[in-house]
């Protein structure tokens, strides 16, 4: 894969579409990038995508909602990632509220983005959306501040943010369809890269934290760089304890980098 790449959408959980891409990471595979759509009497948008993606991404948002129907739109934090196509989006969603932090409302406007759609909703309150009630949680590991991920109190999904994503060889519609190794190694790479100061965690305050996990009991993760994941939360809880004492990242120097994307030309 060459360039970032729209996939089809397809139900990940009651009444949840995921809207999927994934983009090349030279040298280390492909990592998903995903959105999802939470159906309901008050429709909610997770992130928005990439920019890169625009054109698709809306189509693909057009083919499972009238964007105009949306009353949410949860950033879980302001990555240019995740808010890719959040103005375009906003455009075509004119009554939509964009749930945030108070930081994240803040980066709202260093974007240039529109602050008076915020809606501001802390860790531990929720969001009423006439039939679902969405936790805002904190993942165990992020790496912008402001990071808020989501628990469907219905449908018991997990909106994850970056936390449990993994760099991965191809696509696959679900994270049990990679060995457990592959998924190891995938996750322990992505987490060291996106959360380096993992390796200063005390082992039993990570534990302590991914025991709010557990008591969640999630029937799926769905996070933003991982396709979803069914029935194995303490695999995923277990790679980032892993992550937690691997070596530290060092990405590749200007040579390295240029022979790399060479081959992914070749």
């Amino acid at each position: 894969m060459k360039n970032p790449t729209m996939f089809e959408t397809r139900r990940v959980a009651p009444d949840t579409d995921i809207l999927c891409a994934y983009m090349p990471i030279p040298g280390y595979g492909i990592l998903p990038v995903n959105a999802y759509v939470i159906h309901g009497p008050q429709p909610v948008l997770v992130d928005t995508g990439l920019a890169a993606l625009r054109e698709p991404f809306l189509a693909a948002l057009s083919g499972v909602i009238d964007p105009a129907a949306l009353s949410w739109i949860w950033i879980t934090h302001m990555d240019a990632d995740h808010v890719g196509n959040l103005q375009a989006v906003l455009d075509r969603a004119p009554e939509a509220r964009v749930v945030t932090t108070y930081l994240g409302m803040g980066k709202m406007g260093l974007l240039g983005l529109p602050v008076e759609r915020a809606w501001l909703l802390n860790p531990g309150q929720y969001l009423d959306t006439g039939r679902d009630r969405l936790k805002a949680v904190v993942p165990p590991i992020f790496d912008a501040p402001e990071t808020t991920g989501l628990y469907d109190t219905r449908s018991r999904a997990l909106f994850s943010a970056d936390c449990f994503g993994a760099l991965m060889a191809e696509p696959v519609e679900a994270a049990s369809a990679m060995t457990p190794a592959t998924l190891r190694h995938g996750m322990v790479t992505w987490a060291t890269v996106d959360a380096p100061w993992l390796s200063l965690v005390d082992g039993g305050r990570l534990e302590s934290v991914m025991d709010g996990i557990r008591r969640l009991e999630p029937e799926v993760i769905l996070g933003s760089h991982l396709p979803p994941a069914r029935g194995i939360t303490g695999a995923l809880l277990d790679n980032l304890d892993t992550a937690r004492t691997a070596p530290r990242f060092e990405g590749p120097d200007q040579t390295a980098l240029e022979s790399a994307m060479s081959g992914q030309a070749a």
